[in-house]
């Protein structure tokens, strides 16, 4: 029904930059929130960032002055900046969104299969 793939990941050293995006398709009516989150190695899926349908905005402390989530409404999209990396943001980060479909007046949450983000040291 509802697909969300990310791009952007790849392999970058310490105080690098990179720019994920992720993009939604199928029976979408409308997107309400949309975020990132990242599992490392060994580790719980954590939340990165989120922008809710208002427009607001929510980072993890690890990221914040660092990270900045944006979206793209009318292309279903959201990106994620990445600024002066870290080797512990070294993750898997998924796509998430809150998705209201076409075919059903309700909200349905959804992932996408992830990026690996690798920094190096």
């Amino acid at each position: 029904q509802v697909q969300l793939v990310e791009s952007g990941g790849g392999l970058v050293q310490a105080g690098g930059s990179l720019r994920l995006s992720c993009v939604g398709s199928g029976n979408i009516f409308k997107i309400n929130a949309m975020g990132w989150y990242r599992q490392a190695p060994g580790k719980e899926r954590e939340l990165v960032a989120v922008s809710t349908s208002g427009a607001s905005t929510n980072y993890a402390e690890s990221v914040k002055g660092r990270f900045t989530i944006s979206r793209d409404n009318a292309k279903n999209m959201v990106y994620l900046q990445m600024n002066s990396l870290k080797p512990e943001d070294t993750a898997v980060y998924y796509c998430n969104a809150d998705v209201v479909l076409t075919s059903r007046p309700y909200v349905f949450n959804y992932w996408g299969k992830g990026t690996l983000v690798t920094v190096s040291s």
